[in-house]
């Protein structure tokens, strides 16, 4: 059966997997993630491919967070245990063994940004606008963003992109280092495949080692700390004002917070 949320394109030895659902600016449901974590699955198996890129479809969104609508139907004694299974994808991407590089347009805000902070490259279009505003909805990031963005960006300026909620274009992004290159739109697709072509050029068991012991060193602390990040969401996902963030967001509306 072929996938509902994503489309994958082989080109070896790279290839590109696609977020295609359009109409919510690609929004990460349960579904689409399943579908992103056995398309990778299929990847790492595949001798042919040496490298993935993954994208958005469109050009306003890589994607554009959670399915929030979603979330808003969890029974919040089941949240913690959807955040670990979402966690569960991210990390195997981070460990695939093959390097993946995300290519933004547009919006990679929320989870879309943790996405992102997953793959092994950033490369992201001028157009391009990243954040974490789940402080907006009364929430933490849940799939590793509290964990991953600083140890990218570096401490305080993940404080200041979580506790704000703001959202950031791509020149700030690469400022901050959360992004690696900046490239016209119009040539994102054309650098990640150059990009991805000098990397699949060289052996793959010396490329597959290098990723292997760089993420050696983080990896214990990387998965007792992930752990306590879906704790955390499930114990704000019980509270009032997480009710109200999510109902206001969907009905378009400013949040009434309660600190409850």
């Amino acid at each position: 059966m072929h996938p509902a949320h994503i489309r994958v394109e082989k080109r070896s030895p790279l290839a590109i997997v696609t977020v295609s659902r359009p109409k919510v600016l690609n929004a990460l449901n349960s579904t689409t993630l399943a579908e992103i974590d056995a398309a990778l699955a299929a990847l790492k198996a595949d001798g042919e491919i040496r490298v993935i890129l993954l994208t958005g479809s469109g050009s306003r969104a890589f994607a554009a967070g959670a399915d929030i609508a979603e979330l808003d139907a969890l029974a919040p004694r089941d949240a913690a245990a959807f955040i670990i299974r979402a966690q569960e994808t991210f990390r195997r991407m981070e460990t695939l063994g093959k390097p993946i590089i995300a290519c933004i347009r547009g919006y990679a805000l929320g989870g879309g940004c943790e996405l992102a902070m997953a793959c092994t490259i950033r490369l992201a279009a001028d157009d391009a606008k990243m954040g974490q505003p789940e402080a907006k909805l009364g929430l933490i990031p849940g799939y590793g963003g509290t964990q991953r963005l600083p140890r990218l960006v570096g401490r305080s300026a993940a404080l200041k992109l979580l506790l704000t909620g703001e959202t950031i274009d791509a020149h700030e992004a690469l400022r901050i280092g959360l992004v690696d290159e900046v490239v016209p739109a119009v040539d994102l697709m054309r650098r990640a495949e150059a990009l991805a072509l000098s990397i699949a050029a060289n052996a793959p068991l010396a490329v597959s080692a290098t990723l292997d012991a760089v993420n050696e060193l983080l990896e214990w602390r990387t998965d007792q700390s992930l752990l306590r990040e879906a704790e955390r969401f499930g114990k704000l996902f019980r509270t009032a004002d997480k009710a109200e963030g999510t109902r206001a967001f969907l009905e378009k509306r400013p949040p009434v917070w309660k600190g409850k």
